[in-house]
């Protein structure tokens, strides 16, 4: 049986992955805080180590003379931290899988279509651009030392939890959701008609699952990402209808909502201010079974359901209601009925 550690386990897209793999047969182990054990389902192919990654002494003592066939990381954004886990791991794996992010990709793009060999580079975003650190990183450690990796770059992944919008403040997606439902105008960058990927966790894992272990994938790397591309105008109706409302929607230019609220420059200049159209051949030809079943509407009609069935995830989020309050006054709303 085929072992995997998996750090994290209980995120958006680490769940999805845990719950494909278990499907598979994988024997899992878990690493992590133990905050979120409810999501992952007991099972006697699971066992839980609770414990911090960055507490290199405790892990590096639990390790002793474990081997994993695999070993995916889904919590690790700077390159200290690429480094840590290299010194961990290192013959303690036959794989490593990083998971890093499609927003490393060129920005703004120069061809519309987002390939593997597209380069990485982000000058509005640190998280980009320390996720585009650690691939350097773990890459100079697979041609100096084999230090077996694997790069899975997923682009807006979402899940029941988790609903995929343009902008949105601290406390997530509902306090958007919660305008639309009020019949209060929501925002969207631009003219709303940039092309965007969303991807289900679900799907993604199908290709996550037929790449642990693989040996054509070591020293690779790949964006994982649905093939339907829609407008962030389709996006919005799209949500609003899943929760059976009309968006009344005010479009903003990118340069004005990051006048106002500054953290938004690497959200927006960094990622979804542009066209983000993926060309999946690479994880097609070594997954074969990888492609995307959930369609976006369908994606959204489950993720309805589950917020609508799940108080916990109804945050307001006045600070958000303020700043859109402030954007929003003397601007001319439209029903996204019209396009």
């Amino acid at each position: 049986m085929m072992k995997a550690l998996i750090i994290g386990g209980t995120g958006r897209i680490s769940t999805s992955v845990c719950l494909k793999m278990l499907e598979e047969g994988w024997d899992l182990t878990l690493l992590n805080r133990g905050r979120q054990a409810n999501r992952i389902p007991e099972s006697k192919l699971i066992s839980q180590f609770t414990a911090d990654i960055s507490d290199t002494e405790t892990v590096s003592t639990w390790l002793k003379d474990k081997f994993f066939d695999v070993i995916a990381n889904f919590i690790v954004f700077t390159p200290d931290e690429a480094k840590r886990d290299i010194h961990l791991f290192q013959n303690r794996c036959g794989q490593y899988i990083f998971i890093s992010s499609a927003s490393a990709y060129q920005k703004p793009p120069v061809y519309p279509v987002i390939t593997e060999s597209t380069p990485l580079i982000n000058p509005f975003w640190t998280y980009s651009q320390q996720k585009i650190a650690c691939e350097e990183v773990y890459m100079a450690a697979c041609r100096q030392t084999g230090f077996p990796v694997t790069i899975v770059r997923p682009s807006h992944t979402y899940d029941e939890t988790a609903i995929p919008l343009a902008i949105h403040g601290s406390h997530g997606s509902w306090p958007t959701i919660r305008r639309m439902q009020e019949g209060k105008p929501v925002v969207i960058h631009g003219d709303g008609t940039s092309l965007w990927t969303v991807t289900h966790s679900r799907d993604l894992a199908v290709a996550f699952a037929g790449l642990a272990g693989n040996p054509h994938a070591i020293g690779q790397a790949y964006h994982i990402t649905s093939d339907e591309a829609l407008s962030w105008n389709q996006i919005y109706k799209i949500i609003g209808r899943a929760f059976s409302v009309k968006p009344k929607i005010v479009h903003v230019t990118s340069s004005e909502l990051i006048a106002a609220k500054p953290e938004l420059k690497g959200p927006l200049l960094g990622d979804k201010a542009h066209c983000a159209v993926f060309d999946n051949s690479k994880i097609k030809k070594l997954v074969p079974e990888y492609k995307a079943q959930i369609r976006f509407d369908q994606g959204m009609r489950l993720s309805a359901e589950y917020y609508l069935a799940h108080q916990n995830l109804q945050k307001t989020d006045s600070d958000w209601d303020a700043f859109l309050e402030h954007i929003l006054k003397n601007r001319p709303v439209s029903a996204l009925s019209d396009y």
